[in-house]
Formats: C-alpha cells, sequence, structure tokens
C-alpha cells in the first residue's frame, strides 16, 4: 500500500499542519484511504468500502499521463484541447449556452459567474435559495446560507434569501394546489421589495437540484416562473451544475433539462465530476453576457484553467460517460435503488420521505413520520454504523437529517442491494432501540429531550447500540481484520 506514515502519524500530522476547519469524513474515526477501483476505496489495512458520496469519480490516468509527457502550459497557447473539449462541452448544452470560460474549481466557476452577471447590466444584488451552498471563497459565502453561522453573520444587503423549494418540508408541500406558482411568488416578492428600495437584481442562483440543502429537487415549473420574474427584473439565471451535472440524472445530461425544453439558464457552472477529481470547472454563457463582459476592458485569465492536461481529462471524462453507457446506468440503478428503498420506506417509519432521480437521492430521518420531526442524530448514528458496515454515506440538510447517495456513476444494481441491506438492518435495530426508549419515557409520563451529538459515534438508551458484525463486504473481498470500536457517546433522555 502506498503509506508513508501510520494512520496515527498520518493523524498527528494533519493535527499539526493542517487548518483545523478542514475537517474529515467520520471525525470520530476517520479512514485512511490509499487506494480506490470503481465505486470501491480501499483503507490501509485493505478493507473494501463501497463509496455512495465520492460524486467526483470517472477514470482518466491515462489520458492525463499521455497529455503530461506531451506538454502542459496555460491556455494563452494556442492549443487544440481546449477548442476542442469546448466544443465538445457545447453540444451537451441547449444552443445558446456556447461561450466557455475554464476554472480550476466549482468556487471559481461561480464566483466568475457572478461577476459575469453583474457585469451584463450593470446590477449587483443576488438572490440565491435557503440552505444553498455555492463555494467556498468570500464572494459565495456571503449568497451560501449553508455556510451562515447563526446569530454571528451579518447577511449582506445585496443578498436575498429565497425560501427552498422544499414540498416536504418546506413552507408550501405536497399538499398544496400549485407549490412551484408560491414559491416562484417568493421570488416576485424578493424582487419587488428590492426595487422598492433603490436595489436592482444582477442574478438568481440555484443548484439544479439543491445538494447541501438535503437533495431537494424543485416542482415542475418553479425554474421557468424564476426564470421570468428575473428576467424582467434585469437580472440572469445562474444553474449551478457543479455537484449534479455531467448524467448524474440518467436521462439528461445537465440537471436543470428535467425542467423542461421551455428552461433554458443564462449562465451554467460546473465542476467536480468534470475531471475525475482533476481540479477542472467551468463556466458557459450566452454570446451577449460574454459581450458584455468583454466590455468592461478587463481582461480574463487563468493560468491554469483550460490547461492541456486538464482539457485531455476532461475529454477523457465525456468518452467515458458516452462509451460505458454511465448515463442509461444512471437510469437503470437509480429506478432500481429508489425502487429499493421505497420498500424500506413502507417497512421503516424512520424513513419520511425518498427523492431522487437517477444517482442523487436524499433519504429523509424522523422520529415521527406524521410530524415529520428530523431525526439527526439518528442520522449520525446511521451513516457510523453503515461505515461500520462498509458503506460510506454522509448525511446533510437543515437538520442533518438526510442521508446523501451520490456514487460514482459506475455504481452497480448489487451495490445497490447490498448498500440497502445494510441500511435495513441498522435502521432495524435503531427503531427497536427508540422503541423501547419511547416506552420507557411515557410510562415516567416525561417529555424526551434527546441531546444531539456533533459528527460523533450515537449509542442508545441503556448502552444498546447497534451489534457489530462481521461485513459482508468483508467476505466479498475475502478480508476479515477485526474492527476497532468507535468512541461513543450516550443518547440523554
Amino acid at each position: 500500500m502506498c503509506e508513508l506514515y501510520s494512520k496515527q502519524d498520518t493523524l498527528a500530522l494533519r493535527g499539526k499542519h493542517i487548518g483545523p476547519s478542514c475537517k474529515v469524513f467520520f471525525a470520530a474515526d476517520p479512514i485512511k484511504i490509499v487506494r480506490a477501483q470503481g465505486q470501491y476505496m480501499f483503507d490501509e489495512k485493505g478493507d473494501r468500502y463501497l463509496d455512495c458520496i465520492n460524486n467526483v469519480a470517472h477514470e482518466v490516468v491515462k489520458a492525463a499521463l499521455k497529455q503530461m509527457e506531451l506538454l502542459n502550459t496555460n491556455s494563452r497557447f494556442l492549443h487544440d484541447n481546449i477548442v476542442e473539449y469546448a466544443r465538445r462541452l457545447s453540444a451537451t448544452l441547449p444552443e445558446k449556452l456556447s461561450v466557455c470560460y475554464f476554472t480550476n474549481s466549482g468556487s471559481e466557476a461561480n464566483d466568475l459567474a457572478l461577476r459575469l452577471a453583474r457585469q451584463f447590466r450593470g446590477h449587483q444584488d443576488v438572490i440565491t435559495l435557503d440552505h444553498a451552498y455555492h463555494g467556498h471563497l468570500s464572494s459565495l459565502i456571503e449568497i451560501s446560507p449553508y455556510k451562515f453561522r447563526k446569530g454571528k453573520d451579518v447577511k449582506e444587503e445585496f443578498v436575498h434569501v429565497a425560501p427552498t423549494p422544499d414540498t416536504y418540508r418546506g413552507k408550501y408541500r405536497e399538499d398544496h394546489a400549485d407549490p412551484a406558482m408560491a414559491y416562484a411568488d417568493e421570488v416576485k416578492e424578493i424582487i419587488e421589495a428590492a426595487h422598492s428600495s433603490g436595489r436592482k437584481i444582477a442574478a438568481f442562483i440555484a443548484e439544479s437540484m439543491q445538494s447541501c440543502g438535503g437533495q431537494i429537487i424543485p416542482p415542475a415549473g418553479y425554474f421557468q416562473k424564476v426564470a421570468e420574474h428575473v428576467h424582467r427584473a434585469g437580472g440572469v439565471f445562474i444553474a449551478d451544475e457543479v455537484q449534479v451535472g455531467f448524467g448524474r440524472v440518467g436521462k439528461y445530461f445537465w440537471s436543470f433539462q428535467m425542467h423542461g425544453e421551455d428552461f433554458v439558464p443564462d449562465i451554467v457552472t460546473m465542476g467536480k465530476p468534470m475531471g475525475n477529481g482533476h481540479p477542472m470547472a467551468c463556466v458557459v454563457t450566452t454570446k451577449e453576457i460574454a459581450e458584455a463582459f468583454n466590455s468592461s476592458g478587463m481582461e480574463y485569465f487563468n493560468t491554469y484553467g483550460g490547461n492541456p492536461v486538464s482539457c485531455a481529462v476532461g475529454l477523457a471524462v465525456l468518452n467515458i460517460i458516452e462509451n460505458e453507457n454511465l448515463q442509461e446506468n444512471a437510469v437503470q440503478v437509480g429506478n432500481y435503488l429508489t425502487e429499493l428503498l421505497n420498500k424500506q420506506k413502507a417497512k421503516h417509519p424512520m424513513i419520511g420521505d425518498i427523492r431522487g432521480i437517477g444517482l442523487f437521492i436524499g433519504i429523509d430521518l424522523v422520529k415521527d413520520r406524521e410530524k415529520r420531526t428530523p431525526a439527526t442524530a439518528e442520522a449520525q448514528h446511521v451513516i457510523y454504523k453503515m461505515k461500520e458496515n462498509q458503506v460510506l454515506l454522509s448525511a446533510d440538510g437543515p437538520h442533518r437529517n438526510v442521508l446523501k447517495i451520490k456514487p460514482p456513476m459506475c455504481f452497480t444494481e448489487e451495490d445497490a442491494e447490498f448498500m440497502v441491506d445494510q441500511l435495513d438492518r441498522i435502521l432495524t435495530v435503531l427503531e427497536e432501540i427508540m422503541q423501547v426508549k419511547t416506552e420507557s419515557v411515557t410510562s415516567e409520563g416525561m417529555p424526551c429531550k434527546t441531546k444531539v451529538p456533533k459528527e460523533e459515534h450515537v449509542e442508545f438508551l441503556g448502552g444498546r447500540s447497534i451489534e457489530s458484525t462481521e461485513s459482508p463486504s468483508k467476505k466479498r473481498n475475502g478480508l476479515c481484520s477485526d474492527q476497532r470500536a468507535l468512541p461513543s457517546k450516550r443518547l440523554k433522555t
């Protein structure tokens, strides 16, 4: 294995030299990954994990190596790779989206998209969605309520936050006559209020499917109606496809396309899967917006954006998506996984909602299905127990109770079955424990107040927790190493 240090030494060096705000998955007992293949990751002991969250994976090593042996330089030199990649990328988008600006990360792409939008009409204000996340640059933290610190961050005057178009937990739910119109009217009211204060809207920005916000898929017609209001105000619509693009939804290459042919954003940003983890991202827009940006007189230059190696990697990703039928796989496996999960929903009262499309799925865990009470601590417990059983998941959303499933696009039906089997076993025991706890508390006639641990393994009532058994994935992998117990924290009632 490719190890320079023991796991303990790696942790110690990380603690010494890496910023403390740079968190790791499973902080109570992080995994040290030394190699990966397809949808599987392997730790330093050789134990195999099924990766359900690492949405940056496609195979690109050979293409990168071949180009690195020849040349890598900046994009001010004429080179075929950048124009060929721009041509191929544009062919996947609606005709009016034809001008590319290459960057190195999704954050850079979204920052540049804001510059394009503000230059277009000279407007400044941005409308974003509640719980949205668009990147780690200062300009993006300002428009990412997901990162706002309660009571500490003051929202900038030019930022306007619209309600998340969530029909399960939001203001307008599935029983509303027209939730798309109702949520879009909220945006309209924001625009009117801004105008009455003498402010002008530059852009509305949203992920085509909101990921960090809890795997939210907007109701049909919402984006079209919002685009009408924003365009009428002189602004542009920015579709953030950094996490959800490149065939993840299966039927369409871009997630915004599932909203209908009559909806086309003015700017699309992309990253993550674009380069299989290689630092590559892009902004694609219209000729009109590009010309307005050029008229500012300021040259746009990015030393590494669109370099020959990055574009060779990008071309390899496009080829693999097509040649290996990964979109079709996302449809087939995604539908199968959703079917399996809906069967689990019928079995487990903790599953309040299953939502998603293709290989982008969320499982909303609840303590009470009727009241839709978020099961926050329980979700953290589940992801740690799934890790013990060799499945990597994460939890997110405003209440951190939504299990996020965004696996590599080579995910198989067998993988789906394995993941769901582990989830079934964990929820079965967890619900038994919770029922015992509920009955115990009820008999005492006292309300239950649960202290939610942060990023920690959770142990439930009376020291009972889910039994750790030999992982089926270890059997498949021919490995049977002992597992060390995770640190635990008891839920207080």
